[in-house]
């Protein structure tokens, strides 16, 4: 924001710091008038014919302004991605472990990024890598969405889960 000195214009359209307009005055005015009342000139509206000004107290407004940054910095929740690596021959009882890890992390807030990493030739059977990450979330069903299916990307393939909302 341009304050005070800073200002280029030749006239603005002022208003005062009770939000009613005093009209169109020049810029030394403008600048008088707020040094009468110990307050900064602020340009709000520069492009506008003419640039709009308003006398504030500039360090206030800005104060204000960090203060409000601050508590959305602090209300916004950082979801992080977990990864549950998958073989596609996997075992039944390694299955329900790495389901089990997978719901604690959903459970937690978390999102979980469900991976099979292909080796060998197993790479020419990808529908079996497909039926387990599909069985994986079937079984996720109660606490987590697909957010996205299964897809291949070079010698894996990759499902994103995320926790229901159940607000």
């Amino acid at each position: 924001m341009i304050l005070n000195e800073g200002i280029r214009a030749r006239e603005v359209r002022l208003i005062d710091q009770n939000g009613e307009q005093l009209g169109i005055k020049t810029k030394f005015e403008a600048l008088e008038i707020a040094t009468r009342v110990n307050l900064d000139v602020v340009l709000v509206a520069p492009n506008a014919k003419p640039p709009v000004a308003r006398i504030m107290d500039y360090g206030k407004y800005k104060f204000e302004q960090q203060k409000k940054e601050k508590e959305a910095r602090k209300n916004q929740k950082i979801i992080n991605i977990k990864e549950v690596r998958l073989s596609p021959t996997i075992d039944e009882h390694d299955f329900n472990t790495k389901l089990r890890n997978a719901i604690k992390f959903l459970e937690k807030g978390d999102k979980v990024k469900a991976s099979i990493r292909f080796k060998g030739r197993a790479i020419t059977h990808k529908e079996i890598g497909q039926r387990v990450l599909v069985r994986f979330a079937e079984a996720c069903a109660e606490v987590a969405t697909v957010e996205s299916h299964p897809k291949m990307d070079g010698r894996s393939m990759f499902m994103t889960l995320a926790p229901k909302n159940d607000k």
